[in-house]
């Protein structure tokens, strides 16, 4: 039998971020990376694959980050964990034995139960290089695609599939309008006239009934009884925790939601933590269960997991969700709560917007305008969101407003907080968006 004081399960992000961490905390403990994959590749990058870099290989994150931190990686598939023994049992035959373990089996793609998901040239983004592969192909030779969803997996599979060359992309989305999630509606609009003027279709408020053809796809039927013609069908409507290991093991865990975790990334047994996309998760602000899945938050759980392994130090916060993306050449940033989420979920909000050159003078080479919206509760004057647009630096501004959330900062607070400017950098400190921004959302109370 082989040991290991440290095993991890699963070498995605946050495996691989479990295990940096511990070797930093632990400089003498064995560490070993267990996984299935050959090759790991970056979740965020999967979409421009397809576009902008062309190829699936050009996407991994690579071992040599394990190397380098002395991390023991072995290439094969954890099938049964044995918690009195402390040991698992590998597909291969092999066991091992621990004294803690990171489970971070991740997540699944999402697939509906509609009928003709089956067919050839229909896809779920599984993280495989292999399938990823055909998926390639099988868009070199479509006239027509479709894309189930409307976030922001789906939509950057349209702007980079269209990119790509294929002729014609339909995004077909649930809600009223796409990164409605993530987005107030307003900027939901903006998103949608980019991909129109990229010749995307997006049709909103509609369902998939079912997927039409014989042994390939051909068409999409709607509840409406409208037919789209589909050479490929990308099915981009999330996904759904891995815990089919920590089920079978007997650790407590919520079917649907995930692992459960306490704050310092422990399970129900003490000897085993996790983190990433397959523990459960709680909203920053309401303390309800929530389907926040990113990589940011799985490295951030993971760096928690890693250094409470041998001795506890420190304490997880519940995300706030902090997304961006790129529609053609408008960025989006979003942190927190939407104001349309904000309501729903009770509270009375006060907003303020501003808008600005995001470097000063205006006249600099590639200045653009970058719009702010913040979110805060009346009472207490806290910030609860933001949302940002524009220009490339929106996903910084956005990870600005995501740490003012955490902190829990009132609009007074940011109205007077010292930030650093400069003219090739930012925007003018007299026309800051996120001062401005909770200025202006101050003089409506």
């Amino acid at each position: 039998m082989e040991k290991a004081d440290i095993l991890i399960v699963g070498g995605s992000a946050a495996g691989i971020t479990a295990g940096i961490s511990a070797r930093r905390y632990y400089p003498d403990a064995k560490i070993v990376i267990i996984r299935k994959e050959k090759q790991v590749l970056i979740p965020c990058g999967i979409p421009y694959i397809f576009g902008t870099i062309e190829s699936p290989y050009k996407n991994l994150i690579p071992d040599t980050v394990l190397t380098k931190n002395n991390v023991e990686l072995i290439i094969d598939e954890v099938v049964s964990i044995n918690k009195d023994g402390r040991v698992v049992e590998t597909a291969s035959g092999r066991s091992f034995q621990y004294e803690k373990m990171v489970l971070a089996t991740g997540s699944l793609p999402l697939v509906p139960t509609i009928p003709g998901v089956e067919l050839g040239n229909v896809f779920a983004v599984w993280k495989d290089v292999e399938y990823l592969q055909q998926l390639l192909k099988a868009l070199d030779e479509a006239k027509d695609l479709v894309i189930i969803g409307g976030g922001f997996i789906g939509l950057e599979f349209a702007d980079e599939c269209k990119k790509r060359g294929v002729p014609n992309v339909t995004v077909l989305e649930l809600l009223p309008h796409c990164l409605l999630l993530a987005c107030d509606e307003e900027i939901c609009v903006r998103v949608e006239k980019k991909l129109s003027e990229r010749g995307i279709e997006v049709l909103a408020n509609k369902k998939a009934k079912a997927i039409l053809g014989d042994k390939e796809v051909k068409y999409v039927e709607l509840e409406d009884g409208q037919k789209i013609r589909a050479d490929v069908v990308i099915l981009g409507i999330g996904v759904i925790p891995n815990i089919r290991l920590a089920l079978n093991s007997g650790l407590e865990v919520d079917e649907k939601k995930g692992i459960y975790v306490d704050e310092f990334m422990r399970t129900s047994d003490e000897n085993i933590f996790a983190a990433g996309d397959c523990t459960r998760k709680r909203c920053f602000f309401t303390g309800r269960p929530t389907v926040l899945r990113l990589a940011s938050i799985g490295t951030m759980e993971a760096r928690v997991a890693g250094a409470n392994l041998l001795r506890l130090r420190h304490r997880s916060e519940c995300p706030i969700g902090v997304f961006g993306t790129v529609i053609a050449d408008l960025a989006i940033g979003s942190a927190g709560m939407t104001e349309r989420r904000a309501k729903e979920a009770g509270f009375d909000v006060v907003t303020g917007e501003a808008e600005a050159p995001d470097k000063h003078p205006a006249s600099m080479p590639g200045t653009s305008n970058l719009a702010v919206k913040l979110v805060f509760e009346k009472d207490t004057r806290i910030l609860l969101g933001g949302q940002v647009y524009g220009s490339m630096t929106a996903g910084k501004v956005a990870n600005f407003i995501g740490a003012l959330i955490q902190k829990r900062m009132r609009a007074d607070e940011i109205v007077t907080f010292q930030v650093g400017t400069h003219p090739m950098l930012t925007a003018s400190p007299i026309s800051h968006q996120v001062e401005n921004a909770a200025e202006i959302a101050l003089t409506k109370l």
